[in-house]
């Protein structure tokens, strides 16, 4: 079975034929897809146009869990199964999300540069940081991320409210999403990007945060207004954000967030440790091998 993984990186499975191919490299892509049975797929957005060049595709593997970036109507036309794998990424995202919030809180980049430069000694007053402890940070989601997060959260001392789309009576820790917003000196978001997510947090909800409240992202960026959050920002009303995700990918240099002092970025790596490779490739192999057997698939989607 030929298996393109999508990805600048090798592996190799019994029985199976894995090519790689960089994401970057549409050339390549253009060249391997006629030969795929599976697509082993990442970030780069897969299209209809990009099945029509895939005549022997039967299998569109998602590594991670978001899939917006698989038209999925164009891959039921063709006949084509898509599956993801929920949770395996889980530990790292969580593990990413709660780095950002101490990194803007303690203003580890703007440290790491001042020392860089020699500057850091003494320690500047205007940027004292902050502790998490005895903070409210909203987590906006109620999934595997979230749950993980929220342990790692209470177990430093902070106080975790959280909001999902299905009311839940029995957490005292549930909120409506304005009421969590309000009440947030820190808000993270954890939900996919649907039609009724985009600009989640748009310019009145980002209001609705209390003055030095710090934004952290790592699902995906469209679910925030970036125009919106620059604004906050700019205006000093916000304390901070950090982004692993954003609206246009990859984030344009020139773009405002960078420029802004108060803001952690990362290219959309909140996923990527080795550990979480093995879990993605522990359950992309199978599912090929179901494919082969003809058994049902793990995850699937479509």
């Amino acid at each position: 079975m030929r298996v393109l993984l999508h990805y600048d990186m090798d592996h190799s499975a019994p029985g199976l034929d894995v090519v790689s191919c960089p994401e970057e490299d549409e050339a390549r892509f253009a060249e391997l897809l006629p030969d795929a049975e599976v697509l082993w797929h990442v970030l780069r957005p897969l299209t209809g146009a990009d099945m029509d060049r895939a005549p022997k595709l039967r299998l569109i593997q998602k590594l991670g869990t978001g899939l917006n970036t698989i038209d999925l109507d164009a891959a039921a036309e063709r006949g084509i199964a898509v599956a993801n794998m929920p949770g395996r990424n889980a530990q790292a995202v969580a593990e990413t999300t709660l780095l950002l919030m101490l990194s803007v809180l303690r203003r580890v980049v703007t440290f790491d540069a001042r020392t860089r430069r020699g500057e850091g000694w003494p320690a500047d007053r205007a940027l004292v940081g902050g502790e998490l402890k005895g903070r409210t940070v909203g987590l906006l989601g109620g999934g595997e991320i979230a749950g993980l997060l929220r342990g790692m959260l209470e177990a430093i001392g902070a106080r975790v409210l959280f909001t999902s789309r299905r009311p839940r009576p029995d957490d005292p820790a549930w909120r409506e999403l304005d009421e969590l917003l309000r009440a947030s000196d820190v808000v993270s978001v954890h939900v996919p990007l649907t039609a009724d997510t985009r600009h989640l947090l748009d310019a009145r909800r980002l209001a609705l945060l209390p003055d030095g409240a710090v934004v952290v992202n790592t699902a995906r960026g469209p679910v925030i207004d970036e125009a919106a959050l620059v604004r906050e920002l700019e205006s000093g009303r916000l304390g901070g954000a950090g982004l692993d995700v954003f609206e246009n990918e990859p984030i344009d240099p020139a773009d405002p967030l960078l420029a802004l002092d108060g803001t952690v970025v990362l290219p959309h790596v909140a996923w990527l440790t080795r550990e979480t490779w093995d879990r993605y490739f522990e359950v992309a192999v199978e599912n090929c091998r179901r494919l082969e057997r003809g058994d049902d698939l793990l995850h699937r989607v479509r």
